[in-house]
């Protein structure tokens, strides 16, 4: 799952790192919604994720990793658990600018007890450094906190390579815990 607010680059992120052609349900946004989808402080945005996106990256000859990007809109996040219903972890893709947009993910994670990571998108130049986005956030230190450029294929897999390898160490750190 990647989850975060509206226009963190959640579609972006799988987009540029699926192997496979994205499904996107991405639809225009229209006067209809002014009032409703709140576009904040982000310039050009004109499309929204409506349903979910989908994408598969291969990570070795065993690992495949189905993608799902959740829409961030909030009259969209009912469809949140469906998708959370038996995935493994959650990136929870960040703006800096908007830290606020990150609490709801962030909450329904903690609250589904669901393990995942935090990537801070850039959008040019950082507003925070990656310790205030913690703070701000209040992310247990157990969390990892990660930097990445949805836009970027590679640093989406190291993101993804990221959540595995978190994923592993739960796993691993229960199954020595007698």
């Amino acid at each position: 799952m990647i989850v975060g607010g509206f226009a963190v680059g959640k579609t972006t992120m799988v987009r540029s790192v699926s192997e496979i052609r994205p499904l996107s349900t991405e639809e225009a946004m229209t006067q209809a919604g002014v009032g409703i989808d709140e576009a904040g402080n982000v310039g050009g945005k004109s499309t929204t994720t409506v349903a979910f996106d989908f994408g598969r990256i291969t990570l070795d000859e065993r690992l495949v990793l189905y993608l799902f990007g959740a829409p961030g809109q909030e009259r969209f996040w009912f469809v949140w658990d469906q998708l959370f219903s038996g995935s493994l972890g959650a990136v929870v893709l960040v703006d800096s600018r908007r830290l606020a947009d990150s609490w709801y993910a962030i909450d329904r994670l903690e609250h589904r007890g669901a393990p995942f990571i935090v990537a801070r998108n850039k959008f040019g130049e950082p507003a925070h450094s990656l310790a205030q986005v913690r703070d701000a956030l209040d992310l247990s230190p157990d969390v990892p906190l990660v930097d990445c450029d949805a836009r970027d294929r590679e640093s989406s897999k190291a993101v993804l390579v990221g959540l595995v390898e978190h994923l592993y160490a739960l796993s691993s750190a229960r199954e020595a815990t007698p």
